[in-house]
């Protein structure tokens, strides 16, 4: 990994990591927390996964469920209404290529990074911590998907920090998310600047660093309206534990089943 590309080989990546592949031609990318076993744990918009016709507003490609996996017997694997879903590796990538998310980067490397969606300068939690997060999200849900706010990178963000916005009203940890709003806004702010600045070239350094300062005021490692959370305690205070939130505590023991299958 470095500041070009995240790009990693399968061999490289371990048990609780946070890998990502690109969708669309690189139109966006699509997150998830490597548990082991070549499992993926990821999350998805719960619609896409009942229905096998895809709308322009899907942010995934989402496997049809009449089609089933030829390596896993278990890849799909999901609670009843819950979008977090426990893939294999190669269904994960459908072809695509495999990136790790970098954490705990310098500013610096940060502000290079012009795409969002790459790192962050939080620091990241233990291995098993992660992992334990993840299967325990698997059987209690992450809520309701939302793109800016509620989506796969987010919840890869939460599996390996445990750090949550207190203000949902505004946009998520999603380093996407913030690149989506953020470039439309620096450009809008920066336009004034065409009647002082005639050189395009000025214009544009302006515009640059306001899209970039914008990425890094959202970023999960320096906001301050960030708290830690326990899993167990996200899951019953924000209420998304769900229908099945009795049947968790019996499911434990098949999450370790799932992963070493």
């Amino acid at each position: 990994m470095g500041l070009l590309t995240n790009r990693v080989e399968r061999n490289e990546i371990k048990p609780g990591d946070h890998i990502y592949t690109y969708r669309a031609v690189f139109t966006y990318s699509h997150h998830g927390i490597f548990v082991g076993g070549s499992k993926v744990v990821h999350f998805r918009p719960e619609c896409n996964l009942d229905s096998s016709t895809e709308t322009s507003s899907d942010l995934y490609d989402p496997l049809s469920p009449q089609s089933t996996c030829p390596t896993f017997p278990d890849c799909g694997f999901r609670q009843p209404n819950s979008g977090v879903v426990l893939s294999c590796l190669d269904c994960f990538l459908r072809n695509g290529s495999l990136y790790c998310f970098e954490y705990g980067v310098t500013p610096s490397v940060f502000l290079a990074n012009l795409r969002g969606g790459t790192c962050t300068t939080a620091v990241f939690d233990p291995p098993e911590t992660v992992i334990h997060r993840a299967m325990h999200l698997l059987q209690n849900g992450f809520g309701n998907y939302d793109i800016f706010k509620n989506n796969c990178e987010d919840f890869a963000l939460y599996c390996k920090t445990g750090l949550l916005i207190m203000d949902k009203q505004g946009v998520g940890r999603s380093g996407q998310a913030s690149s989506v709003i953020g470039a439309p806004l620096a450009a809008l702010l920066s336009s004034p600047l065409k009647l002082l600045m005639p050189s395009p070239v000025g214009v544009a350094t302006v515009t640059a660093g306001m899209y970039c300062m914008s990425r890094y005021a959202t970023d999960i490692g320096v906001r301050s309206d960030v708290i830690k959370v326990a899993v167990e305690d996200l899951v019953v205070n924000l209420g998304w534990a769900g229908c099945h939130g009795e049947a968790a505590e019996e499911n434990e023991a098949s999450n370790r089943q799932l992963v070493t299958l």
